[in-house]
């Protein structure tokens, strides 16, 4: 089988790794796959050793961060869109055309609507192919415009339209089309009605994510954000509540700390930190002891697809959560049962600061949130419908172990070892 995603998909600590790396054990558990990633950076050594360990054989594929910007603007320019230039590249097309020359592939797995240009490669023509969709991009990309003005309107929503067209295209170049939740999988149905349309939804490890016992937890008055500081989606809504929630909370609650924890923290985040009850922890080796000392954790999404990894996790290690109906679609959690849901600055004021006074309260939200992803989000219940989708051959689910150490490759281009 041979598996494409665009970003390394190890170690597995932001969204689309924890999914995409999730699903390489899977297969891996079942076929011999044959993985190829797109890479900013040379991947470490360790990642290619845990990779090689896991796949037959994995070519990582470096993109220049300069060179693909200018590739984005000439796709935009010549009709296509940005996104398949930002993820274009010579080499990783060179990896498919070498191991298709050697290896009658049974399936190809396509990670995200950025992978699927490389379906057109010839030695891929007759193989069934499965498309990961996780979310419906085109729409992030129209919801992206609705809250901008001017050029980045525009540029905004021709790329959603762009990315709804190729999403429109997806029947025709797979055997099954898959997407991280119902909510989703609904909305693509709603543009593009096909009979290959599949739902399989994002887990969390219970193992890793699990309570854990801090000295400070129930007098605390810390909130804590988790994810990528880098990303659009996160910064909007983080910036949006130290903007309009945060100055009414640190009113009420002098001593009240908003904890930002994530990587590649961008400007915006850089100036958040200034503001006053604002702390910046930035990249950590480990978020738990950040999710465990908080008192409850926020996720003030304005812009969200798909299934919100940060609320597993912090579900999962049996925080009290305060989200946006935004951060929460696609979860089948109950308001007021195993979450708060907030909309409106006030409603963001009222339910913080109600938990942020009320440790009993935390704790049976934390409770019941716990037991809702221990029965609905288990990785190993959450992947199985996806060895039964069509277009997949066969997989036995109790396939021993084939990997040796010394099919571990260290490649960073086209070359790999068997």
């Amino acid at each position: 089988m041979l598996y494409l995603v665009h970003r390394v998909p190890y170690p597995p600590n932001r969204g689309d790794r924890i999914r995409s790396f999730r699903l390489l054990e899977f297969l891996a558990a079942r076929a011999e796959v044959y993985l190829a990633f797109l890479s900013e950076g040379p991947p470490l050594p360790e990642t290619m050793r845990t990779l090689g360990t896991i796949c037959t054989r994995v070519a990582a594929a470096p993109l220049g961060r300069r060179a693909r910007w200018l590739r984005a603007a000439w796709t935009l320019a010549t009709g296509h869109t940005a996104t398949e230039g930002l993820f274009h590249s010579q080499t990783l097309r060179r990896v498919i055309r070498s191991w298709t020359q050697q290896i009658r592939f049974d399936a190809v797995v396509v990670f995200c609507s950025s992978m699927v240009q490389y379906l057109n490669d010839p030695g891929l023509t007759d193989v069934p192919a499965i498309v990961d969709l996780v979310d419906v991009d085109s729409q992030k990309w129209l919801d992206y415009a609705g809250q901008s003005r001017g050029m980045k309107r525009l540029l905004y929503r021709l790329e959603g339209c762009r990315l709804r067209r190729l999403e429109c295209a997806l029947p025709k170049l797979a055997k099954a089309i898959t997407l991280v939740s119902r909510s989703e999988a609904d909305l693509y149905r709603q543009f593009c009605p096909a009979d290959c349309i599949h739902t399989v939804a994002n887990g969390v490890d219970l193992d890793h994510f699990c309570p854990v016992e801090s000295p400070t937890s129930e007098t605390s008055q810390q909130c804590v954000f988790v994810g990528a500081l880098d990303y659009r989606a996160n910064v909007d809504g983080i910036r949006w509540f130290a903007e309009h929630v945060w100055p009414e909370i640190l009113r009420r609650l002098p001593h009240a700390t908003f904890v930002l924890v994530g990587s590649n923290p961008s400007a915006a985040a850089r100036q958040m930190a200034e503001l006053p009850g604002v702390r910046l922890a930035g990249e950590v080796p480990d978020v738990r002891p950040y999710l465990a000392d908080a008192a409850l954790a926020v996720i003030p999404l304005r812009v969200a697809r798909g299934i919100q990894n940060k609320v597993l996790e912090a579900l999962a290690m049996g925080k009290a959560v305060v989200a946006t109906p935004q951060a929460l679609e696609g979860l089948g959690v109950e308001p007021d049962v195993h979450v708060c849901q907030a909309s409106s600055p006030e409603q963001w004021i009222e339910a913080t600061t109600r938990l942020l006074g009320d440790s009993e309260l935390r704790n049976q939200l934390g409770q019941q949130g716990r037991e809702y992803v221990e029965e609905h989000h288990r990785w190993e219940t959450q992947l199985k419908p996806f060895a039964s989708l069509p277009g997949l051959p066969a997989m036995d689910e109790h396939r021993p172990s084939f990997l040796a150490p010394e099919r571990i490759t260290g490649a960073v281009s086209s070359r790999d070892n068997a």
